[in-house]
């Protein structure tokens, strides 16, 4: 069965959810209802950022890895890091994953900053992703929060982390993406 790792912060890790409701336990749920038996590996840390991922990367992928979805930069962003070492830190996970494993397949989640981070540096926070995806050729999923960022129902009190119900649609975002990367291995 393909072995997929789920490399992320707090909105991987499901904070606040019990672990099976956290995204990637509902994808593994998805992939075994569609008769895809697959080991899924939720290794999203609250409060990890870009070079967290980066230190960690090496251990994850220690075992042989199928695909590696990397869904990092929220709290980069949010402490008003610098783009360029977002950018750096998430080619250099990815290189990483391609000369530990030549055939994974590699899924890249953007993320996007509020408009209180201000109007440039929440734009170059956004182009980050997309450019990195081209350079290094991943599949790209533009939004990780597509349709639950800013919704209060879908929000757990904070307003940051995903509820069951923001988490479920987080599952519903990736699961084509997901599809795509199972279908090149």
């Amino acid at each position: 069965p393909p072995r997929i790792v789920f490399l992320g912060d707090s909105l991987t890790a499901g904070f606040g959810l019990p672990p099976e409701e956290a995204y990637p336990a509902l994808l593994e749920d998805q992939l075994a209802a569609s008769g895809i038996d697959a080991t899924v590996v939720n290794a999203g840390v609250s409060g990890d950022t870009s070079a967290g991922g980066l230190r960690r990367i090496g251990w994850i992928l220690g075992p042989p890895t199928d695909i590696l979805l990397i869904a990092l930069g929220g709290n980069d962003g949010l402490r008003g890091l610098p783009t360029e070492a977002l950018a750096r830190n998430l080619t250099a996970m990815i290189e990483s994953a391609r000369a530990r494993h030549p055939d994974i397949k590699i899924i890249l989640a953007g993320m996007q900053m509020p408009a209180s981070m201000g109007e440039t540096y929440q734009r170059e926070f956004a182009a980050v992703y997309p450019h990195v995806a081209e350079k290094t050729d991943v599949i790209l999923i533009p939004f990780l929060l597509e349709g639950v960022a800013g919704e209060p129902h879908l929000n757990q009190p904070d307003a940051i982390h995903p509820n069951a119900e923001g988490q479920t649609l987080i599952a519903k975002t990736v699961m084509p993406y997901l599809m795509q990367a199972l279908e090149g291995r």
